[in-house]
């Protein structure tokens, strides 16, 4: 896939919106992380999703659709960027994924939440090396995608056990939201010192 390297005015634009979209996915992040372990934390694997359960699920990936949107109007991002594209279309498959999942059980849901944060993360990968060249500041994109990878892998597997529930989810949720954070907080400080 082919890159257009940006002027430095765009990239600072770039950096300014990535900021502000960050900024929102970590509030996003906190709220959803509180309602599973205020209303579902204690579902496991082979239980039926309750309601509230089925519509956190659901949106999870749905917001990650809206986010990668907004990633696209805040952040200046090229209009046919074909990896933001790919990300949108995995958002809505695992939307739709998800929305029949949830009539089976939180091992169902678990195991397509784990192929989408694999798949997702593996996308944020090569997003974060990409910006890497004209953004800079992206190593905590790098580390948040490769960890995402392995929870992908680790919630697949963890599936089919019975003691598996949405708090592991949560968790993972937590964890991106603390990455989007760093990364507010270097791209803050690189801009501060690209005005100097």
């Amino acid at each position: 896939m082919t890159q257009t390297i940006e002027p430095s005015a765009t990239a600072t634009t770039t950096a300014s919106g990535l900021r502000s979209l960050y900024l929102i996915r970590v509030i996003f992040s906190l709220i959803w992380v509180a309602f599973v372990f205020t209303t579902s934390a204690t579902l496991v694997s082979t239980d039926r999703p309750t309601v509230m359960a089925a519509v956190l699920l659901i949106v999870y990936p749905l917001w990650d659709v809206i986010a990668t949107l907004l990633e696209r109007r805040m952040a200046g991002t090229v209009s046919t960027d074909h990896v933001s594209t790919i990300n949108v279309a995995l958002g809505l498959v695992t939307t739709i994924g998800m929305i029949i999942a949830v009539f089976s059980t939180i091992g169902t849901a678990l195991l397509v939440f784990g192929i989408w944060a694999l798949l997702s993360g593996a996308i944020q990968l090569v997003v974060a090396i990409r910006r890497r060249r004209t953004i800079g500041a992206q190593w905590p994109m790098i580390i948040s995608g490769g960890l995402s990878v392995l929870a992908g892998l680790n919630f697949a597997a963890m599936s089919a056990s019975a003691t598996s529930g949405l708090s592991t989810v949560a968790g993972y949720s937590a964890f991106g939201a603390f990455w989007f954070l760093v990364s507010v907080i270097v791209l803050s400080i690189r801009s501060r010192r690209a005005k100097r």
